[in-house]
């Protein structure tokens, strides 16, 4: 007996969809793996790259006359349609085609037919995604330096602006040492330029071109790798085409450079939020950055500062991600890869927000002016600086802290401040003080600090003009 003909059709799970790689499959993808697998709503963010690349590609295989010129140009051509209708909102994305790649490679063969099957000669997607990403990696690297030289900007303007006013100085959030509110500013510039340094050299590093590499080995075609570099803007060439497919180090370095710049924003953030409370109130943040409470009228939350503090922890989080993703790959590529893009992206746009609101409150701020400067004398602030005048006097500094230390306890017992002290109390603890000792001043505590890098009102400055001509050049 003959055997029946199955006639039923697949079920919807079994049916075949469209792949680039659908040849050694008899059966459809599974709809909870394409779901699990899909990456498009992660790199489409990569069209402009993707085009870029592609177009280098072509020409560059039209040259070599590895294809026809004609179809080269042609493949051009449509990718140009492809771009302008991506810049306009209008490309029909299709969640089946799995990534970006395949969705151009897909809308190029409905706009000039079979010819664009071509464009995929002496490529692959790994060598095409790392060029991708390296691509956007660099053009991220000059984001993030802008941002970062906007909020350099603006902290240098409020340092300006306050270029008089004395606060208290801080170590263990204990009052240390008077200095000006400028210098402590400063201190901000500084570490924003390190960080504006490590984006810098993140550029430097991602700046090789991938493409040409292939799936891993390289390719069996006579390209031009370096007409294609200069085309795209690369500074030189990937050397080993399985680390040019596996090589994600360039991501580390940006989302590195984004974690620690979100750490130095966050210690900013954290001593907004310490200033304007009630307990310091040294400052007023401004009402539009500025929140209320629901049920407690009279609260100014300072929620830009907490949500800054709060999302350095998610920035933090993908250079985990990153680097655990990383760990235990073998050469050469491996799926694990499509988990880049995600980090990097939220690495990205957690960083610029938060340095463009930044760079928009700070100018803002208000500080009281006098009060900080109360609070610079309190506590016996001036306590190293009447150590340092024993020192002057010939007095060995471990013998004059000592001395301080013992007159410090006595002036807390009697309540009274230095100033309040008078020449006999003082040479109760050290016949070396003069008879002026209670008159040391705040100010000239200030012009003391002189070494190059002090608090010295001239020496801040210089700073200041220092500063303000770099980020104007």
């Amino acid at each position: 007996m003959a055997k029946q003909r199955n006639t039923r059709k697949p079920a919807p799970s079994q049916r075949k969809t469209a792949k680039t790689w659908g040849g050694r499959f008899r059966q459809a993808t599974h709809p909870l793996v394409e779901a699990y697998t899909l990456s498009l709503p992660i790199d489409r963010r990569l069209w402009r790259e993707e085009i870029a690349a592609s177009i280098a590609h072509a020409r560059m295989l039209g040259r070599q006359r590895i294809i026809p010129r004609a179809d080269a140009n042609a493949i051009v051509r449509g990718l140009r349609e492809i771009e302008r209708e991506m810049a306009a909102g209008r490309f029909p994305w299709r969640d089946e085609l799995e990534d970006i790649h395949t969705n151009v490679e897909a809308r190029l063969a409905q706009k000039i037919g079979e010819t664009a099957g071509r464009l995929h000669t002496a490529r692959s997607r790994n060598d095409q995604v790392a060029t991708d990403l390296r691509l956007y990696a660099k053009r991220a690297c000059d984001r993030a330096e802008t941002a970062i030289r906007s909020l350099q900007r603006a902290l240098l303007t409020l340092a300006e602006a306050n270029r008089r006013v004395v606060m208290p100085g801080y170590t263990h959030l204990q009052r240390a040492q008077p200095v000006l509110l400028a210098h402590h500013l400063l201190a901000y510039l500084e570490m924003l330029e390190r960080d504006a340094e490590r984006f810098h050299q993140a550029r430097g590093r991602a700046d090789a071109l991938p493409l040409g590499s292939g799936a891993l080995a390289g390719v069996p075609y006579p390209i031009d790798r370096r007409s294609v570099a200069r085309e795209l803007g690369f500074a030189r060439l990937c050397e080993n085409s399985m680390d040019a497919v596996a090589d994600r180090d360039f991501v580390v370095d940006f989302i590195a450079a984004a974690s620690l710049c979100m750490t130095h924003i966050s210690r900013l953030a954290e001593e907004i939020i310490l200033w304007s409370s009630a307990e310091f109130g040294l400052l007023t943040l401004p009402d539009g950055f500025a929140t209320g409470s629901s049920i407690m009228p009279q609260k100014r939350n300072p929620d830009v500062a907490e949500l800054a503090r709060a999302r350095t922890g998610r920035v933090a989080a993908q250079l985990q991600t990153v680097l655990a993703m990383l760990k235990a790959l073998p050469l050469a590529y491996n799926r694990d890869l499509q988990e880049d893009k995600r980090a990097f992206f939220e690495a990205e746009d957690t960083l610029i927000e938060t340095l463009d609101v930044f760079a928009a409150m700070t100018p803002e701020l208000r500080f009281d002016a006098e009060r900080a400067r109360q609070a610079a004398t309190a506590n016996y602030a001036l306590a190293t600086d009447l150590a340092d005048l024993l020192v002057r006097q010939g007095l060995p500094f471990r013998q004059a802290h000592e001395v301080i230390g013992r007159l410090v306890r006595y002036a807390e017992k009697q309540g009274k401040p230095f100033e309040e002290l008078t020449p006999a109390e003082f040479r109760r603890f050290s016949p070396l003080f003069p008879e002026d000792a209670a008159n040391l001043g705040l100010d000239a505590a200030l012009r003391a600090r002189s070494a190059r890098g002090g608090t010295a009102p001239r020496r801040v400055a210089a700073a200041l003009r220092r500063w303000r001509r770099k980020l104007e050049t």
